[in-house]
């Protein structure tokens, strides 16, 4: 379990080259000087025709929003972390041609470019077809009953086919140094529930489009039309099924609600249909005990609806899945089909990534920290992680400095808060310890390759089971732009991939690492107190260890940040989910005020800078450097669609949620009361 949000960046001159990516994206002439770049980089990117007072996201980004074209490969581009994924993904693409090039001089870097090498080799993927199924097919086939189909979950779990149920592990939420199992709600082909029991008039369509897909690649497959036509329908109707079992995703969020401890013995007495030995044999761990089931509620269900359905449609249903979580290493038809319907027809997007930045992502899903080891060295300044240091330590400073200002926190509380915040620990960079993939075996098909690297991480997750928490484990790569909070672990993390611009830059203004970054790090400092991570303690254990009057207070601010975004409109009868939100908006709500606190006290220490954008105060900067990270284009499916599966509101509610509610904003800007961006109610939790 955790808390996540996406931060990205490069150096000052990446940010004027991302002009370079965009082709829409206006052209100047070359600037004398990096401070002078970055002034004209920020200004290109504003609107000052719009009101910061009314709109500020379109006053902090409606140049970029007005000239940048949404690239036909992706259907959502930001400004922020898009551009620089974008030129990490050629970083990592030199690497992985330069190992590819030059075999046997390092083990790590030959198993790289052997991976690199066998994606990118479309004939073999084209002369195989669909032989590599042909075993799991055959076993699939000769699923007749619980039995063999429990045999065959296990296999298809271990090669990353989620059927009936996901399995993963992370640390026991009442024994946070202990690993367990956590078995989960799943089996769906559509991104989540609401896809299969909303009743508007486009899910009905999203439906019949959905099943003519299932229907296309099963005949693939090798299936006659017809039979592939009557197998979708009733695998749709055995989704379905397990559809409305499932739970909202908000309420997966509860985590008092989430744990249920059991052994095998409680597992079998919860769903007693499925012979649940014969799945833990298959996937490798027939002594599995520490297990702990989310809803429990699913599996009583999914247990007998799998024992009460016919094996035909069960053979079905494997069938599809596997194809359908396995098309990207099958020739070219099963990848244009499966984007025709999950990229064109459900996001938007108008074209396929070129092959070998699909293949540059998944060598780095294969062997991420292998990968990460040689991206460090290239990318990764060492005095980086120094900065970046002192300024968590400014904002956990800042955050500790506002507890005593929240007259809804007792004593005692406020003092437990404190010593949760000393006990949490940062990781900066990349790990001190790189992953060993010596059990990964890379040989010439890219199918094989692919299931050795996904067999070796279900393995090593599993292995971990009932032994103790290795906290020096990192859960993102290096390379990642990203950044998250685990409230198991109390632990911050923030990979070498984020620290860079407009995000961070060693040479940036400081009230734009602090409007960058900082946002970050305040926002996941926050997360260790949002309504979810309040209830770890510093330990990470899940335990209640505030007073029951501060819970009340929290609860009835919490209230007011969930109905805030919930009136947020994304698009014409389209709200974006307050309750699914509402740890990432406090994290938000907390994570710019502490920012600006951390800002202020830099400034107090080195005295205050002068202007160094035209027009705009340091302040100012502070609150557009932050907004113009978040800038934003997406095509109105995805929209939608992360409107359902996203637990982040869209960037420019990020944005203009964050700022309307604090004060010190609007005296930034002047703003008078009763304007949007100044409301005359506010939200305020940290």
């Amino acid at each position: 379990m955790r808390a996540s949000d996406s931060f990205l960046a490069v150096g000052i001159a990446a940010v004027m080259l991302a002009a370079a990516a965009q082709a829409a994206q206006p052209q100047t002439a070359p600037q004398t000087s990096p401070a002078a770049q970055l002034s004209l980089s920020v200004l290109q990117t504003m609107d000052r025709t719009v009101s910061p007072c009314q709109d500020f996201y379109r006053y902090a980004c409606g140049g970029w929003l007005n000239h940048t074209q949404l690239p036909p490969d992706r259907s959502r581009w930001s400004r922020g972390f898009s551009v620089i994924q974008e030129r990490n993904l050629e970083v990592l693409r030199d690497i992985l041609e330069q190992a590819a090039a030059h075999s046997g001089s390092d083990p790590d870097q030959d198993k790289l470019g052997s991976f690199y090498s066998s994606c990118m080799d479309l004939d073999a993927i084209q002369q195989a077809g669909v032989k590599p199924l042909r075993p799991l097919l055959e076993q699939i086939d000769g699923v007749e009953n619980v039995e063999t189909l429990m045999r065959v979950v296990g296999q298809l779990h271990a090669i990353g086919v989620p059927v009936l149920l996901e399995v993963d592990v992370d640390a026991d939420f009442k024994q946070p140094d202990r690993n367990i199992a956590q078995f989960q709600q799943g089996g769906l082909g559509l991104p989540d529930r609401d896809y299969y029991l909303k009743e508007d008039e486009r899910s009905q369509q999203l439906r019949a489009q959905y099943q003519s897909h299932i229907a296309k690649m099963l005949t693939l497959l090798g299936e006659e039309e017809g039979a592939a036509s009557t197998q979708a329908s009733r695998i749709f109707e055995f989704e379905t099924g397990l559809a409305r079992l499932s739970w909202p995703r908000a309420e997966l969020r509860d985590p008092d609600e989430t744990y249920h401890k059991i052994d095998l013995k409680g597992l079998k007495e919860l769903a007693p249909q499925l012979p649940w030995s014969a799945y833990l044999q298959a996937i490798g761990f027939p002594e599995l005990v520490d297990i702990n089931i989310l809803v429990p509620d699913f599996f009583k269900g999914m247990a007998q609806q799998a024992a009460e359905t016919a094996p035909e449609t069960l053979r079905a249903y494997l069938r599809w899945q596997l194809v359908h979580y396995r098309a990207r290493e099958l020739p070219q038809a099963f990848m244009d089909e499966n984007f025709a319907f999950f990229g064109a027809t459900l996001a938007g997007q108008k074209e396929l990534p070129q092959r070998w930045k699909r293949c540059v992502t998944a060598t780095d899903t294969a062997l991420g920290e292998s990968l990460g080891r040689l991206y460090v060295e290239r990318q990764f300044p060492g005095d980086s992680k120094k900065i970046a240091l002192d300024m968590i330590e400014r904002i956990e400073a800042a955050f500790r400095a506002g507890l005593p200002l929240l007259d809804w926190m007792d004593g005692p509380t406020r003092q437990r808060a404190v010593e949760k915040m000393e006990a949490l620990t940062n990781k900066i960079g990349y790990p001190n310890r790189w992953r060993d993939y010596s059990g990964v075996q890379v040989r010439a098909s890219y199918f094989d390759n692919t299931l050795a690297a996904v067999r070796f991480e279900f393995q090593r997750k599993l292995n971990k089971v009932g032994r103790p928490v290795d906290r020096s484990e990192w859960e993102m790569t290096p390379q990642e732009v990203n950044a998250f909070y685990n409230p198991l672990r109390n632990q911050m993390v923030f990979p070498a991939g984020i620290l860079q611009a407009p995000f961070f830059d060693r040479d940036f203004p400081a009230a734009m690492n602090f409007g960058g970054i900082g946002m970050g790090m305040g926002h996941e400092l926050t997360h260790g107190f949002d309504d979810q991570g309040r209830k770890f303690d510093g330990s990470g254990r899940l335990t209640e260890w505030w007073n029951p009057e501060v819970v009340e207070s929290f609860e009835q601010r919490a209230q007011c940040v969930e109905q805030l975004y919930s009136s947020y409109e994304v698009q014409p009868g389209v709200r974006v989910n307050g309750e699914l939100t509402l740890g990432e908006n406090i994290a938000d709500l907390g994570g710019i005020k502490e920012a600006y606190r951390a800002y202020q006290a830099w400034n107090a220490e080195h005295g205050a800078p002068p202007p160094q954008v035209e027009g705009l105060t340091a302040d100012q900067l502070f609150f557009v450097g932050f907004a113009q990270g978040w800038c934003m284009l997406a095509t109105p499916e995805v929209e939608r669609m992360l409107v359902t599966v996203d637990p982040h509101s869209p960037s420019k509610f990020r944005v203009i949620g964050p700022l309307a509610n604090f004060p010190e904003f609007a005296a930034a800007f002047a703003c008078e009361k009763g304007k949007p961006m100044n409301p005359e109610k506010r939200c305020e939790v940290w």
